[in-house]
């Protein structure tokens, strides 16, 4: 249908009221709103906590608003165990666009994984891994809120492949989930066989930089529950 002169704004609003909100978004929302001690003392109370029963919550496709946990990757050749743990890939001398990552990490309830370990390694602007050193390689853990940031920069092409960031996820006691993160309008990504659309990253520009966000959702266990 047309949209008519004078009401699209009105039919706009009302379609995105239409629109499902997802339980993963409300928690988001949660955590981002409510201060950290709240966090410490007790969690975020949201409304589908109050429920009659205290039968914990079926694993549901809406944690990922409409898809199912994080999809793995092959982990690749480049992979070094012993990461330092640090938050900031960027060193004395590093070159390229400045790039933060951000986002959660969730279990199948939807419910926030605090202390998650999240391991990246990546190629550097040039396109080149660093297996020799720690260059482009770091681990860090979620705080209380299941939260993580990563400052790092644009990887550069690697032949065969499109731009991509390598991660390994493990909840604490859980399957490590090992994947990659793609960007989004990248030529490359149509020709690129393991790339995956799922683990899309939303990036946006942020004056000379780019800042990115994605959330994982992992197996909170070994048992797959």
């Amino acid at each position: 249908m047309a949209r008519t002169e004078g009401t699209g704004g009105i039919e706009g609003v009302a379609a995105a009221a239409r629109r499902p909100v997802s339980r993963k978004s409300l928690l988001k929302a949660a955590l981002v709103a409510v201060p950290l001690p709240a966090l410490l003392g007790g969690g975020v109370a949201l409304a589908r906590d109050h429920r009659p029963s205290d039968a914990p919550l079926e694993p549901t496709p809406f944690c990922d608003d409409g898809d199912d946990p994080t999809p793995p990757q092959i982990e690749g050749p480049y992979f070094k165990p012993n990461s330092p743990e640090r938050a900031s890939l960027l060193e004395p001398g590093t070159r390229g666009t400045r790039l933060t990552v951000s986002g959660f990490v969730f279990g199948l309830t939807c419910q926030p994984v605090a202390h998650a370990l999240l391991d990246f390694w990546q190629a550097d602007d040039a396109g080149a891994y660093d297996n020799r050193t720690y260059r482009m390689r770091g681990h860090q853990y979620t705080d209380v809120r299941g939260a993580f940031t990563l400052t790092t920069v644009v990887p550069g092409l690697y032949p065969g492949r499109t731009r991509h960031l390598h991660v390994k996820v493990q909840a604490p006691g859980g399957r490590i989930l090992t994947t990659q993160l793609y960007f989004p309008g990248e030529p490359r990504n149509n020709t690129d066989p393991l790339f995956d659309a799922a683990l899309l990253m939303n990036v946006r520009q942020a004056g000379s930089a780019k800042q990115a966000t994605f959330d994982f959702v992992v197996t909170p266990d070994r048992r797959g529950g």
